[in-house]
């Protein structure tokens, strides 16, 4: 367990601006942060970060936090494994209480399958150094390959050597459980029971996660037979989602956004040959065709997308089909195709660094032009197949959300098609109607009905369902006594001669009598006052870095606003605003006062129901007592609020 101590200095520490923008491309906006959000697919960023508060809050998901709810959620580790992240970021030494053998084996499956990861990753560095087989073979294939030993070391690339269970038996000699050698795929287990080795005699490279943590491999052959596939890669597992990682992001990602732009190409050699060209910001899609979450991976940092083709017509032309995907994500593609017979390895290692850097500044195209070009070369002065080809180009323009994009290829087509461009622009239009009719209509499977509200985590357990607006609007003024309560609770005031008097104190003695309905309200005011008796006074800082999920995420909720005033009110039009702190009292008192009126609201409708159904004269009186001690009670609450009752 990591002491008290460490876990205060990690908190004071951490800046949430640096833990979020290793992740997440953000642009200023306001006193705020703001980005695409890493954790559901958007376009228009609703993600905000607050720098002053030192949290997130993604006005699209609802997620929100502070920097270790965030490395929790985006990389789903523990709460001490997003404090060992953030220690080891900000170089902050961990220290821990003893742990035993016994707490050491109980780690969880999915630390154990990244231990094992790194494991091989190590063994098979290893092989490659300092094993006779990995440097005649290994080692040699790779520098042959032209590639530098500083290149060989940054991506930790290694060789498994030509034996059946070399790793397997190494692991186990370690204290490594087989179940986490098969579950990472490094072990296969044969039909007799025995475990051998899946990358046995290959040249293998590592795969980073987005933080540097191994979680799968390639594994290359350097044999000829035509029976042995040419890579093998690691199976899916817990930590290792192909569709989800690109090869070569962990080494690229501040590159990418330090050159607001990003290569894509098509395997692991590329992308050491690119780096070896001293062009860091390129990833590589590891074998599998491009994934609409491989190109959200790109978006969070850059807009900007290259494509290094290698020279096969063929495989152009198959690509082609696949990358409307970006154009549909937002995202600006350019090309840079490369002579017939060369990809980029093949190709920087022919011309050498400077040339190769060179060529792909001066051949870079944006791919709906370059996309028309390849085309229509193919398509030559056949009529039937140019009409194919333009239609092919204009649902590739329909895709690009930007209507100013979308129109200026039009245009540069127009020219390129020779065709008008009101012809393109008529059959750009039917697309996107097309488009918009098809998702716009109701699923025939389902009968239209009305849309309810969603599932909320504050809704209220005791609120009949017909009652549903009434819950949402106790639970907002609940709220909003929670928001005003560890905003300003900490607060020191001097209000109707009570001296030295904290404002969380005098919201709860004034509410002493309302219960919250809400459970997990009432769960944190119950809170406040437990600190509160034992002489402590907690602050914003307490409930949003607490370890409960459920406390942390609420207190970002009421801390959080998706607006803000603009400066310009004050520097441009001399309008001066003034904040709810600066008149603090009545700001208070106007959140107490309004919801002890909506409880004693509550409260008279539930005696005037009692009075109607009621027979017995002498309950009618005490009930009817009752009621108007309510009405003077609410009379008295109206006046403080400046509130008129109509009845």
């Amino acid at each position: 367990m990591i002491i008290r101590e460490t876990i205060d200095k990690i908190m004071d520490t951490a800046r949430i601006e640096e833990v979020v923008g290793d992740f997440v491309q953000l642009k200023k906006r306001g006193t705020s942060l703001i980005g695409n959000c890493p954790f559901h697919g958007e376009k228009t960023p609703s993600f905000h970060v607050s720098v002053t508060k030192g949290i997130y809050k993604c006005f699209g998901c609802g997620k929100g936090g502070d920097s270790v709810r965030f490395i929790m959620e985006h990389e789903k580790y523990s709460y001490p494994e997003a404090l060992k992240y953030l220690a080891q970021k900000y170089n902050i030494e961990v220290e821990e209480t003893v742990e035993t053998v016994q707490d050491i084996a109980a780690q969880n499956a999915r630390e154990s399958l990244y231990i094992v990861s790194q494991f091989a990753a190590t063994f098979f560095e290893d092989q490659l150094w300092n094993n006779e087989e990995g440097r005649a073979i290994g080692l040699s294939y790779f520098k042959e390959r032209g590639f530098r030993e500083d290149i060989i070391k940054k991506f930790n690339l290694g060789y498994s050597p030509d034996v059946w269970d070399a790793l397997t038996q190494d692991a186990i000699k370690n204290s490594h459980a087989e179940e986490y050698l098969e579950k990472t795929g490094l072990s296969i287990r044969n039909d007799k029971g025995k475990l051998y080795d899946r990358f046995r005699g290959r040249v293998m490279f590592p795969i980073h996660n987005f933080t540097g943590r191994i979680i799968g491999f390639g594994g290359r052959t350097l044999k000829t037979d035509k029976n042995v596939p040419k890579y093998v890669n690691s199976p899916e597992s817990e930590i290792y989602h192909k569709s989800n990682v690109l090869y070569g992001l962990f080494h690229a990602k501040k590159a990418i956004r330090d050159q607001d732009n990003c290569y894509l190409v098509e395997g692991y050699a590329d992308v050491l040959s690119v780096h070896q060209a001293h062009i860091e910001n390129v990833v590589a899609s590891s074998g599998t065709s491009l994934t609409i979450e491989q190109i959200r991976l790109i978006g969070r940092f850059t807009q900007n997308v290259t494509i290094l083709y290698d020279g096969d017509a063929a495989g152009i032309k198959a690509s082609l089909r696949g990358l409307d995907m970006i154009l549909e994500e937002g995202l600006n593609v350019k090309v840079v195709s490369f002579p017939d017979g060369d990809d980029p390895d093949s190709y920087m290692h022919k011309v050498g660094a400077g040339a190769f850097k060179t060529y792909i500044e001066d051949n870079r195209q944006d791919f709906i032009l370059y996309k028309a070009n390849i085309l229509l070369a193919d398509a030559g002065n056949d009529p039937i197949k140019r009409a194919g080809i333009i239609r092919d180009i204009v649902e590739s323009i329909a895709k690009i959300p930007d209507n100013i994009k979308a129109s200026v290829f039009i245009r540069e087509c127009s020219s390129l098609l020779a065709i008008e461009e009101r012809v393109l622009l008529s059959e750009l239009n039917t697309m996107r109607a097309a488009k918009l009719k098809k998702s716009a209509a109701p699923s025939r499977q389902q009968p239209e009905q009305e849309e309810l509200p969603p599932a909320d985590i504050f809704a209220d357990d005791y609120a009949p369902i017909v009652e549903i607006p009434k819950a949402k609007e106790d639970r907002e003024q609940e709220m909003e006594i929670l928001r005003l309560l560890i905003t300003y609770g900490h607060e020191l005031v001097n209000w109707d001669n009570s001296e030295n008097m904290y404002i969380g104190s005098f919201i709860l003695q004034n509410l002493s009598d309302v219960v919250f309905k809400n459970g997990l309200i009432d769960r944190i005011i119950k809170h406040y006052w437990d600190n509160i008796e034992k002489g402590k006074l907690p602050t914003i800082n307490n409930f949003i870095h607490s370890e409960d999920k459920e406390v942390s995420s609420v207190s970002v909720d009421v801390s959080s606003s998706q607006y803000e005033l603009s400066p310009n009110w004050t520097n441009k039009h001399k309008i001066y605003v003034k904040h709810e702190s600066e008149h603090l009292k009545k700001t208070i008192l106007d959140g107490i006062f309004y919801l002890k009126k909506k409880k004693i609201e509550e409260i008279k409708k539930e005696v005037a129901n009692q009075l109607k159904i009621e027979k017995d004269p002498a309950n009618i009186e005490i009930i009817q007592n009752k009621y108007m001690l309510i009405k003077r009670v609410e009379m008295t609450i109206a006046k403080h609020s400046g509130t008129i009752i109509l009845e």
